[in-house]
């Protein structure tokens, strides 16, 4: 990748957070949680070496959590932010997992059989500590759930899976960058952003009625929600991406198929990002009324939209994932020093979590989220 004239030494971020109207609310015990959380998963991996035990602490996937679920009470913001520090974890491993449908199958096997570990064709007979923590999340989660919530998320965690796979191979294709349109469907998925919504439910304790979020305002909403939280993303994580010569990412693709430069390439996504966030707040007052209860119930559904959308902008400068620790400085400025690309070179693997003969990709989302996640890019 190169930009025209020359490669720049820097540039300047497109202003998503002025472009973005919504009020920025935290959980009130976001932080103590938080730091519970990471706790948690710390001592859910015990072979993760220094610098994978840094990483997850200076991601602060459970201060996210905080921003995107400020109305959460704490027993079940608890079970959301140990879903969202998993979730990183999961999207780092897969990183360098090259079985990526082996990977998917250890970890959904947690959601259709929470009573025990039950392998399906090609798993190990002792469970990796990727399928247990799965385990334990699930059983947290599926217990407090409401039924609907907890189907919706099984069939969006499948279909994260199944994106992050595709993603894989197109990562596996000497850097394929896929054009604009198919790139920003398939992001839908691997951002982890369906999981995510899916949690707004289960944190406000509610079961959305199938007509309402099959309603085509609804569905709207919910695209550029994604849309928006993906591509702030690809922004902020495009520097660290592309010192590693990975290419699947917004910026990318815009430099690619338009023929953009670096900067050309990130205003674009900044105007194109205030427009979404037009179109939402245009489609949200376009909704329908299914009545007082269910109406009260969709307003604090949409409200969780908006959380995730602003919330993710400033976790995004708090976390050291992407800008290290210059996180406040470059949040007033805008301006980015572009990393030198790295020599490639062979570094000793991580402490797997599955134990398998060859392990590419999983995301963010959980993405995850949307699917959901630990050394991640959402």
């Amino acid at each position: 990748m190169s930009d025209s004239p020359a490669t720049p030494k820097q540039f300047v971020m497109p202003d998503l957070i002025a472009a973005c109207p919504f009020p920025c609310t935290v959980q009130p015990n976001g932080d103590a949680i938080a730091d519970q959380s990471d706790r948690w998963l710390d001592a859910s991996c015990p072979d993760l070496g220094e610098k994978e035990r840094a990483k997850l602490y200076g991601i602060r996937a459970g201060i996210l959590a905080a921003y995107c679920y400020p109305y959460c009470d704490d027993e079940r913001f608890r079970v959301i932010a140990d879903y969202i520090n998993y979730l990183f974890h999961l999207d780092d491993l897969s990183d360098e997992v090259k079985d990526a449908a082996l990977l998917a199958s250890t970890v959904l096997n947690a959601c259709w059989v929470p009573q025990y570990y039950k392998p399906t064709r090609g798993q190990p007979d002792k469970e990796p500590a990727v399928g247990r923590i799965a385990r334990d999340w699930w059983q947290r989660m599926s217990t407090t759930s409401k039924p609907g919530p907890q189907e919706r998320f099984k069939e969006s965690f499948q279909a994260f899976f199944e994106a992050v796979e595709l993603e894989a191979r197109h990562r596996a294709g000497e850097d394929t960058v896929p054009d604009v349109e198919s790139y920003i469907e398939m992001r839908r998925d691997t951002s982890g952003c369906k999981c995510s919504f899916n949690l707004i439910e289960y944190a406000l304790d509610i079961d959305l009625p199938d007509f309402v979020l099959e309603h085509p305002v609804m569905k709207l909403l919910h695209q550029s929600a994604n849309d928006v939280i993906s591509w702030s993303n690809d922004v902020y994580s495009f520097n660290v991406e592309q010192t590693r010569g990975e290419y699947f990412n917004l910026v990318v693709n815009f430099m690619q198929h338009q023929n953009l430069s670096l900067q050309e390439a990130l205003d674009l996504i900044g105007k194109l990002y205030k427009e979404n966030i037009d179109v939402f707040i245009e489609n949200a007052a376009q909704l329908p009324s299914w009545g007082p209860e269910i109406d009260r119930d969709v307003d604090r559904y949409v409200q969780g939209l908006r959380d995730w959308i602003i919330g993710c902008l400033h976790w995004s400068f708090d976390s050291k994932r992407y800008f290290g620790d210059r996180g406040t400085e470059i949040k007033k400025t805008l301006v980015v020093d572009l990393l030198p690309k790295r020599k490639p070179h062979k570094e000793p693997a991580p402490a797997p979590l599955l134990k398998m003969s060859a392990y590419p990709y999983v995301v963010t989302a959980m993405g995850l989220l949307g699917c959901l996640i630990y050394s991640i890019g959402l």
